[in-house]
């Protein structure tokens, strides 16, 4: 199929076809490309494997296809809201208790899925009309925002202190510029892969500021295991793994749902109907399982891997398996795995201000396409506090690790404002 050729949904290989293997290749590494930092970042927090990270995100993806049949289009990478609980059991309990709690999250996904089975999704269109789906697309892109500021500025010093770093900014601006330019001009197989340009110009650019250290490459072994952990190395059961992070479950599946709203929108498929949110679901809740079993994080579907598919118009299942399948390798690979592990934040951060703002525009387009009219002040009732404390981060926190992030809050605000408010305002109707 030539490159030059669009489908119908304007797409140039749709979730259903495979472009030739050169392409394929270029296609599929810019999709781990774009997930690798947040996905190793992660791990890196909390206390975990990096290399199980990317290994069980791989597992995850290619389990998601495999129930999804192969129609959704998805990667599943570590998830950033399960970060406070997964820390704080780290270090007070050890692998076995965040495993518990990782394997409790997809076991909530199961049981949800279950619930979707039997009563169907006619909920969906009442819990989540388009104007609470477009304010919560924006705040999932918007709520990102600061952690890419904060990598295209800052990094780390000697002592181990963050500090802002004119090359930093720098080097950010460049992968941003360069990533909007390989975007706008580049044609043919170039035009579909600028995220990964940018992210290589943006290493270079960082080569020659000086961020980035060799050392880790030049120690590291070419084939590496890693060092897997399992569900099973404790036979002591942790009740407070369980509270902490079974219920954030249900804030992952708030953005399971959005994300799955902006591939609706960008690929004209419905993908509540076919292959169904209780597979999608179960995917996502197998994935966290499966990742329980190894080391890993719980696993999300990733918002920066559908920015991507929406400015390369590649929508492809197979670039995605590929990008996992990938992944999996190189978690064995020793020194590929540590050069992906030098890409400095900077470079990371100027490639999401644009991955995250695509997410955040995609919630516009939402609201666009459906004519959501703001005069009216039930709309404007819904989106204002929604786009505040989401994009703020109005969390709460109750201890213990337990804590709800601006997202989540953000999600639950605006689902409760579209059920109690009135189709009008009494100032309205006079």
């Amino acid at each position: 199929m030539s490159t030059k050729t669009k489908n119908a949904n304007g797409s140039i290989y749709d979730v259903d076809q495979v472009p030739p293997a050169g392409l394929f290749v270029g296609l599929s590494l810019q999709h781990m490309f774009s997930m690798f930092g947040a996905t190793v970042l992660v791990p890196l927090i909390v206390g975990l494997n990096p290399g199980v990270a990317l290994f069980s995100s791989g597992i995850g993806t290619l389990l998601h296809i495999l129930i999804t049949r192969g129609k959704i289009p998805a990667y599943m990478g570590s998830s950033f809201a399960f970060i406070i609980p997964m820390a704080s059991l780290m270090k007070s309990f050890g692998y076995p208790a965040v495993a518990q709690g990782v394997f409790s999250v997809g076991v909530v996904y199961l049981i949800v899925a279950l619930i979707v089975a039997k009563a169907g999704t006619k909920w969906i269109d009442k819990v989540f009309p388009p104007e609470v789906v477009g304010p919560i697309v924006i705040v999932i892109g918007l709520s990102l925002a600061g952690s890419a500021a904060t990598n295209a500025t800052m990094v780390t010093n000697a002592k181990g202190v963050s500090e802002y770093s004119i090359a930093a900014f720098s080097v950010a601006a460049i992968t941003l510029a360069a990533t909007i330019i390989y975007n706008m001009f580049l044609k043919k197989f170039l035009g579909m892969i600028p995220v990964l340009l940018g992210i290589i110009t943006g290493y270079i650019a960082a080569v020659l500021f000086g961020l980035v250290d060799f050392t880790p490459v030049m120690n590291a072994s070419w084939f590496a295991i890693p060092d897997f952990n399992s569900l099973f190395e404790s036979t002591k059961f942790y009740p407070s793994a369980i509270i902490s992070m079974a219920p954030l479950a249900l804030v992952t599946i708030s953005e399971h749902l959005g994300h799955l709203m902006v591939l609706n929108k960008i690929t004209g498929r419905d993908f509540f109907k076919e292959p169904g949110l209780e597979h999608t679901l179960t995917g996502d809740g197998v994935a966290s399982i499966a990742a329980s079993l190894v080391g890993g994080p719980s696993v999300t579907s990733y918002g920066e891997n559908i920015g991507v598919m929406q400015m390369s118009k590649v929508y492809s299942v197979a670039v995605v398996g590929g990008a996992a399948a990938f992944a999996i390798v190189f978690s064995f690979i020793g020194k590929l795995s540590a050069l992906i592990t030098s890409i400095p934040g900077a470079v990371i951060g100027g490639v999401g201000f644009m991955l995250y703002g695509v997410i955040a525009a995609a919630g516009l387009q939402i609201i666009v396409d459906n004519k959501i009219d703001y005069g009216k002040k039930r709309n404007l009732m819904i989106a204002a506090p929604v786009l505040v404390m989401g994009i703020g981060n109005f969390n709460l926190n109750f201890g213990h690790g337990v804590d709800f992030t601006g997202v989540a809050i953000a999600t639950l605000v605006g689902i409760f404002l579209n059920l109690v408010l009135p189709k009008e305002a009494a100032s309205e109707k006079d």
